[in-house]
């Protein structure tokens, strides 16, 4: 399975943002280095025609339960537009913002 036709299966510009930015902020870690790379390929995807990773390459670099949300994004995307809106929300509900274990932490000694 292809997903070079994701960019294709959004409603506008503004669904494609929202979509990414769950993927940015809610399931690519940096600290986790090897899954982080590929979700930010995948994200890259959501915006070009050509292969920037493939299904296979996330089968096998993305933890399970996020793996099960990028099928059910895919699922969506391809089905309708409404899908894919609740699946932001569902998203935005299920996984929280990654936030960096340094960032904002009182360092001051």
């Amino acid at each position: 399975m292809t997903l070079t036709d994701l960019r294709d299966g959004f409603r506008d510009d503004d669904q494609r943002r929202r979509v990414q930015a769950v993927v940015h902020s809610r399931l690519a870690d940096d600290r986790v280095p090897q899954e982080c790379r590929y979700l930010m390929r995948f994200w890259w995807q959501l915006s070009m025609p050509y292969r920037e990773v493939s299904l296979e390459e996330l089968y096998r670099n993305v933890g399970a339960e996020k793996m099960e949300a990028l099928i059910e994004l895919i699922s969506a995307i391809r089905s309708s537009h409404d899908e894919t809106d609740a699946w932001v929300v569902a998203a935005q509900e299920r996984f929280p913002v990654v936030q960096d274990r340094g960032f904002g932490s009182d360092n001051a000694g």
